[in-house]
């Protein structure tokens, strides 16, 4: 499947990990691609792969709990191409503890990155695509929304955009926007990474025994996940809407 020539996505956290493989497949699947994240070195470095490439994309600095910069985001990357047409709610942080050791800011950090940063960005964009008739967006979830020790607070946040993404297909399927999630499971970034090192383990260590447990007998990486949101941000996906994707390997059938 392919993107229509003329549409343009916006990915968050897309500076990096699983935001950054989105970006790139999106561009080479056809859409023009704002790169935003607040990191604007890291932005910058995978607009400019894109573009060097023969894509089309710019980097857009912004903090997604932030309103009025969300509000800018959206409105510069509108500017540049001419609409918003698809939107991938992937920012995201981690600050894993145990319950009794978990902090209020820990707890609160995670909410508003997750939950108010895609509620902004989906209230925002929302609006072009209304106008225009089409509309797809995608909200990363994921498979620890299932509960997971030690992420009481990611997990919880991870469950809420899957409700966040059901409603919102009620809401803005008469209007030819379609959402879903997509929930990975184990994939290979910075964040499996730091987890790891929480347990205590090697990165090999921990790869090899979530891979045991799964169906594929193998951990997934970042272009998995970007596959499967290039499948629901494609054009012949609109009949698909107010799902969850998870892409886990089989970890739920043993």
């Amino acid at each position: 499947m392919t993107i229509a020539n003329g549409r343009t996505a916006l990915v968050t956290g897309g500076g990096q990990g699983i935001g950054e493989t989105i970006a790139l497949r999106l561009a080479a699947s056809g859409a023009s691609v704002a790169v935003l994240d607040r990191n604007a070195e890291a932005a910058d470095d995978v607009a400019r792969s894109i573009n060097a490439s023969g894509g089309k994309a710019i980097a857009v600095e912004a903090d997604v709990t932030d309103r009025g910069a969300v509000a800018a985001a959206v409105d510069q990357t509108v500017a540049a191409f001419g609409g918003l047409h698809i939107l991938v709610n992937n920012a995201g942080v981690t600050r894993d503890n145990l319950l009794f050791k978990m902090t209020d800011d820990d707890w609160s950090l995670v909410v508003d990155v997750h939950l108010r940063g895609a509620f902004l960005c989906t209230q925002i964009a929302q609006k072009h695509m209304v106008d225009a008739q089409y509309g797809r967006i995608i909200n990363m979830s994921s498979l620890s929304a299932l509960g997971n020790r030690g992420q009481v607070n990611y997990s919880a946040v991870k469950a809420g955009l899957q409700g966040m993404t059901r409603t919102l297909a009620i809401e803005l399927g008469p209007f030819g926007v379609t959402v879903n999630a997509v929930a990975p499971g184990f994939v290979e970034t910075a964040m499996t990474a730091a987890t790891a090192k929480r347990l205590g383990v090697s990165m090999d260590e921990f790869k090899s025994s979530v891979a045991a447990t799964l169906a594929v007998r193998r951990t997934g990486g970042p272009s998995e996940i970007a596959h499967a949101v290039a499948f629901l941000a494609a054009d012949e996906s609109w009949y698909i809407t107010g799902q969850t994707l998870y892409v886990d390997g089989g970890a739920r059938l043993g």
